[in-house]
């Protein structure tokens, strides 16, 4: 077995996540494949966020191609069993598969990586072609138009020196060596690429522009296949009998494809099952400060949108550019969203931009608490005050905490529409959702409370929050009682108190009243 051209390395790799105990289906990309092989469309490059999926399909497609192997045992109990041209192509193709995240052990710079690169793939292809003689060709290149055959090349991680920030200087020789090697020759069948960014666009034009790219953005073709969708989540769900569907979603959905499919976080989806609990399990495999880095590039503009977001709202913005591999430190706000999009950290869809799941909204949660955000990460301080004065009854302490967080710097907290005081509860209570389930506009008794408060610990006091504008305490304190928002905390706090907290907004006088009541 060579280590790049007809290695058994993939079928390892797929053999063990075909038998794991959560393994998803997703061979009828191969389908799509087939039907491109050949072809003019036959250098196809798929960008998605780290862990969703992107190697697995890898290592799934040299499984699948690779004549050095015999994966029928595993590809005959798959969909794309079931495919016309299943047979006709399983394991009948010379497969080059390289992934471009490993460095040489010796050697620390461009020359040392990429050496590493072709001298490994120039001793395959002498192992196999024990005839061609390396001394007598220019390229890699020549020496594979050399051996008279084709192959399908399958390169993971192919923009791991962009986003690892590597080789600055050398980046565009690195955009070369893939063309000169891939570009309009006769020996490449098909060319399957992927990783997190986009390819970059090179000054001369010319440098991978025989990909059609498939982008976290835009990609119409690709999507169900990288992440899991609502059918395969529920189904993984019934084999696991103890994990809860709604909680799966909460904590991992959010995304959705260019065609309108939801798709949830495969990496923590497993995991969440693995382990029968949810928590931030894709966030903690990587360096997840990244989120606090994006935002502070240009903090003061997109401020009031990551305070929106955070209260649970959606941000209107057209996004038409991908941010791509090598295009520097994002600047502007749709820069730096942009990169946030293809990064995985917020989603995008049909014009609105959202902090896509719990487990990314922990993340943005503790960004907000950074200094760089100035007035805000004191409100976040001071929430922990609001919620000990709100379960105390203080009413004139919470209507101070309002009273300052109102006369702050920031833009959005001037009221300026009906969502503002929203925005503004949200932060004063942030520090609430370490200890309880918080939720937004939930469905309870005869309508929907404005917030919930649901404590995760046993001796915490549950309590609902009604917001008015220019009405009294008093219409809020009863509209809870009418409608009977109660009703769903009788059987999670039976024999305890829930408080009925009223905060409402006096237009005229600029003053916030409080009021709070047990139920």
């Amino acid at each position: 077995m060579g280590l790049y051209l007809n290695s058994n390395r993939s079928l390892k790799n797929y053999e063990e996540l075909y038998r794991s105990d959560y393994f998803v289906d997703k061979s009828l990309i191969i389908e799509r494949l087939n039907k491109l092989i050949g072809k003019r469309s036959k250098y196809l490059c798929i960008t998605r966020p780290r862990r969703f999926g992107k190697t697995s399909v890898a290592d799934m497609i040299g499984a699948y191609y690779s004549k050095a192997v015999d994966s029928k045992d595993i590809f005959d109990n798959l969909k794309i069993s079931a495919v016309n041209g299943y047979d006709e192509n399983l394991n009948k193709y010379n497969v080059i598969n390289i992934s471009f995240n490993k460095m040489p052990d010796s050697g620390k710079t461009y020359d040392d990586y990429i050496k590493m690169i072709k001298q490994s793939l120039i001793s395959d292809i002498v192992k196999y072609y024990p005839n061609i003689n390396p001394n007598e060709f220019f390229t890699v290149g020549d020496m594979l138009e050399s051996t008279g055959d084709q192959f399908i090349f399958v390169l993971d991680e192919w923009d791991y020196i962009f986003s690892k920030e590597l080789f600055q200087e050398n980046q565009d020789d690195f955009l070369e060596f893939l063309t000169f090697l891939l570009k309009d020759k006769p020996y490449v069948l098909l060319c399957y690429m992927t990783g997190v960014l986009p390819i970059k666009r090179y000054s001369s034009g010319s440098a991978l522009n025989m990909f059609d790219e498939f982008t976290f953005l835009k990609d119409r073709r690709f999507g169900e296949f990288f992440g899991f969708t609502t059918d395969e989540v529920l189904t993984l769900c019934d084999e696991n009998q103890y994990m809860d569907f709604e909680k799966l979603e909460v904590w991992y959905n959010g995304y959705t494809t260019a065609n309108g499919v939801k798709i949830y976080n495969p990496r923590s989806v497993v995991k969440a099952l693995e382990n029968n609990y949810c928590e931030s399990y894709w966030t903690n495999t990587g360096a997840m400060d990244e989120v606090s880095q994006y935002l502070k590039y240009n903090i003061l503009e997109i401020r009031d949108d990551v305070i929106r977001m955070v209260a649970g709202e959606e941000i209107d913005i057209i996004i038409n550019e991908e941010f791509r591999a090598g295009q520097g430190t994002p600047k502007t706000k749709e820069e730096i969203y942009s990169a946030m999009i293809v990064l995985g950290f917020l989603s995008y869809n049909d014009g609105y931009l959202k902090i896509p799941n719990k487990e990314l909204m922990i993340e943005f949660e503790k960004a907000l608490r950074d200094k760089s955000f100035g007035y805000v990460s004191e409100i976040i301080e001071n929430s922990r005050t609001m919620l000990k004065a709100t379960v105390n009854k203080d009413t004139e302490t919470v209507e101070k905490i309002l009273h300052d967080i109102h006369n702050s710097e920031i833009p959005i907290l001037q009221y300026n529409d009906e969502n503002s005081l929203s925005c503004v509860i949200t932060l004063a209570y942030l520090s609430a959702r370490d200890t309880y389930r918080v939720e937004r506009e939930e469905k309870t008794g005869k309508g929907y409370a404005d917030f919930t408060f649901h404590p995760r610990r046993k001796n915490d006091t549950a309590f609902i929050v009604e917001l008015k504008k220019d009405e009294a305490a008093e219409v809020a304190i009863n509209q809870i009682r009418e409608k009977e928002y109660i009703q769903k905390f009788k059987a999670e706090n039976e024999g305890k108190e829930v408080l009925a907290v009223a905060i409402c907004y006096d237009s005229k006088k600029k003053e916030h009243y409080c009021k709070i009541e047990e139920i």
